[in-house]
């Protein structure tokens, strides 16, 4: 059996990572590893601490952590990122994402919702709050650019499981979709994943949205 869900927290407000610290500290299945106020803070904290998942707020002192983000996500096996933001449709968090970050979080979620967000991102079977990062991205969307040829290497069963996880399914919602199991829509989805050089589900949304794929 696998050890807790190491997490790092990286505000620059202490009660709000108090608070953070007190939720996922109760849970039997997570574990606060270590914290940092601000990005050039949680540089060191995150290399030394390797955890699982980062909880990274958008806009801190020193280093924010648009920035941050960026350095983390250039290290060999990087963690998990998911922003914390204030506001609904932040387009930071849309930059964040297509430079890599898992998700994001507002800051007012319910507490179930938190929890819920970072086993899903560790889980990596989900994208967190599919409908809310989809809208953020017909928001902030670039121009669509050409398809990449690594796309026409897809099986047609790959293709439709893609167009699946564009939408947000997750991967039991493609199993009942598409009439597969479970470990089957992993398979796919993995190689699916190595095909297109994508580091993840949430990469693969702001891929079909980039190419006009939705």
């Amino acid at each position: 059996m696998s050890g807790p869900i190491r997490v790092v927290l990286v505000d620059d407000q202490g009660l709000f990572r108090a608070g953070i610290r007190m939720l996922l500290g109760s849970q039997s299945d997570m574990e606060v590893v270590g914290e940092a106020a601000d990005g050039r803070e949680a540089l060191d904290v995150v290399r030394r601490e390797r955890p699982d998942v980062v909880l990274m707020d958008i806009r801190m002192p020193v280093m924010d952590g648009l920035a941050a983000t960026a350095e983390l996500l250039q290290d060999e096996a990087p963690p998990r990122i998911v922003m914390l933001t204030t506001f609904d449709l932040d387009e930071a968090a849309a930059r964040a994402i297509r430079q890599g970050a898992s998700g994001f979080l507002l800051k007012d979620a319910e507490p179930e919702f938190l929890l819920a967000a970072v086993r899903t991102v560790h889980a990596g079977s989900a994208v967190i709050a599919a409908s809310a990062t989809r809208e953020l991205f017909s928001r902030f969307t670039a121009p669509v650019v050409p398809v990449p040829a690594a796309f026409a290497e897809l099986t047609d069963r790959e293709r439709e499981i893609f167009a699946l996880a564009a939408r947000g399914l997750s991967n039991a919602e493609i199993a009942t979709h598409e009439f597969l199991s479970e470990a089957t829509v992993k398979t796919h989805i993995s190689r699916i994943l190595a095909k297109l050089a994508l580091r993840d589900r949430v990469q693969l949304v702001v891929f079909a949205f980039e190419h006009d794929l939705t």
